[in-house]
């Protein structure tokens, strides 16, 4: 299972496993970076969260720009963000995108009984 775990997250991810950007654990690196390690919990956390609360679609996406911001102007400077603040910004992106996604998907299905009720009716 490990080793499933340590091939496959990171593909999933699109994770580049840098060892000085990922936290470590005994000695042994985590199998996704910091900022992905993030990510992986903001999904989980609003996925165990979200039938209970969530914010609203414009707070979801406002979510996603810290991550963002951080991102490219690490990227295109000399800055160079920390681990515990790659963390951070992964876990709001990871919590935002799945509540836009589940509230989208929700949107979506409402759409669609309400098509179909005026088809059938």
């Amino acid at each position: 299972m490990k080793a499933w775990i340590y091939r496959w997250l990171p593909i999933l991810f699109g994770c580049h496993c840098r060892d000085d950007r990922s936290f470590h654990w005994k000695g042994r690196r985590f199998p996704l970076c910091a900022r992905c390690t993030g990510e992986l919990f903001g999904l989980i956390f609003g996925a165990a969260t979200f039938a209970f609360f969530h914010p609203g679609a414009p707070l979801s996406a406002l979510l996603l720009l810290p991550m963002i911001v951080d991102g490219a102007v690490q990227a295109a400077t000399a800055y160079e963000s920390t681990n515990p603040r790659r963390f951070v910004t992964g876990a709001l992106f990871g919590y935002g995108i799945l509540c836009l996604f589940l509230l989208s998907s929700i949107a979506v299905f409402r759409l669609g009984l309400a098509v179909g009720a005026q088809w059938k009716g």
